[in-house]
Formats: structure tokens, sequence, C-alpha cells
């Protein structure tokens, strides 16, 4: 479609179905700016490895015996309320316009607190969920994200391999690692020698992220960040 059809196409709809904040109801948009402010933020200081809040910014003591790949992970929600509301949209009520507005607060999290990455890596779905779901919402953060930091993503190198349960039904970190034991692949040696930040919605315990990394440094990457939208506290 060509661009003026599709602003034309947007504003029609933007008419007949206005947008209306998740939060507060109001019409104009699906995240105003009162209810962004309004957000459950995570502030530093954090724990340098999981990102969990940390009075005095060293490692938990959970993340003390933690032989972790991913060199950290970062968000700057914490997964409750409208941020757990606004996650639940995007991932199954097939939201996705909330993909941009929820990649603009990732973006001025890491410009406030930026990561060493050249390439930006979504955290890839099974192709069976993906199926089931019709797209994959780290994705669409993905690239709207990397838009706006003027960072190349990769979308092509990092795969899920196995159809596991998902995290959030799983009872514990434990079974959470065994979970995605195994579950991901690289398909080429695209990101050798390179920087990467991962990028999804939710981090739980960090398995998921952990074990992306993994695999990646196995295909040569230099360092592996995770940064989620919002972290389970």
């Amino acid at each position: 479609m060509l661009p003026q059809l599709s602003k034309i196409k947007g504003a029609a709809l933007d008419f007949l179905f206005p947008q209306k904040c998740l939060g507060c109801g109001k019409e104009g948009e699906l995240l105003c700016r009162r209810c962004q402010l309004s957000l459950p933020r995570i502030s530093p200081p954090v724990c340098p490895k999981c990102g969990r809040p940390q009075p005095s910014g060293i490692m938990c003591p959970s993340c003390i015996g933690w032989q972790n790949n991913v060199d950290g992970i970062r968000a700057p929600f914490k997964f409750e309320g409208l941020m757990r509301e606004a996650v639940h949209q995007l991932k199954y009520k097939n939201l996705r316009s909330l993909a941009t507005p929820l990649a603009e607060l990732l973006y001025n999290y890491l410009t406030h607190y930026p990561l060493p990455g050249e390439f930006l890596v979504p955290v890839p779905l099974h192709r069976k969920r993906l199926r089931e779901r019709g797209y994959n919402q780290s994705l669409l953060l993905t690239y709207k994200l990397g838009k706006l930091l003027k960072v190349p993503v990769v979308d092509s190198c990092l795969a899920r391999v196995s159809y596991v349960l998902p995290q959030a039904q799983t009872k514990s970190a434990a079974e959470r690692i065994e979970n995605v034991r195994g579950a991901f692949s690289c398909l080429n040696s695209q990101l050798h020698n390179t920087r990467v930040i991962l990028i999804d919605d939710v981090s739980t315990s960090g398995a998921t992220l952990d074990a992306c990394a993994s695999v990646l440094k196995l295909a040569g990457a230099l360092s592996v960040w995770g940064v989620t939208l919002t972290r389970e506290l």
C-alpha cells in the first residue's frame, strides 16, 4: 500500500474506531501521557545481573550462584497493573498497534540507560505457536525499537526449535530453566563477533533470555544483553 493511502486508511480507522487509553479510557491514544507517567517503573539501583531492584546496587543473593550466559537483564517496568494489561493485549488480544507506544517506552529507557549492542534480536516463537497466534509480539517490538534507535534488527539467526510449555505455566525457576533447555538454535554465523541485545516482552526468571544467550555465544557473539519491557518481581 502506498504511504499516502496507508495514512488515509489509518486516519479513517481512527475516526470510525478512535483509540482509547488502556488505563483511563481517554480517547486519542492507547497509552495516554498521564497513564504513562503512572506506570510501575523499576528504578536504579538494580542487580547488575538480573535487573531486579537492589538497594545496594550489587549482585542480589539469587544471582550469586547463577551460572549465566546472558551478560545482564534490564527492564523499565514491573509486570503488574497497566503494564501487565498492555502486554496481555499485545500478546494475546491482537492489539498489534500497542507495539508502537511500548517500543517508544523502551526507547526512552535505553536512551537513559544505554547498553552495548550492534544488533537487536527478538526472542523467537516456535513456528507452531507463531501459526496459532499469527504474529510474534517480540518481533513487532524489536522492529519498532530498531527504527527509533537506528540499530539493525536480525531475525534470521536465532530460532526456537522445540515446542515447549509457555514459561508462564511453569511453577519454579528450576522448571523454567529445564523447560527451555535446548529450545533455541542459531541457524547461521551472522552474529559472530558482534554485540547483541535480545528483546522480549516479559522476563520472569531470565531462563529464556539466558538460553538464547547461550546459543548466540556458542555461535560467536561477543556479548548478549537481555532487554524486556517488563520484569516479574
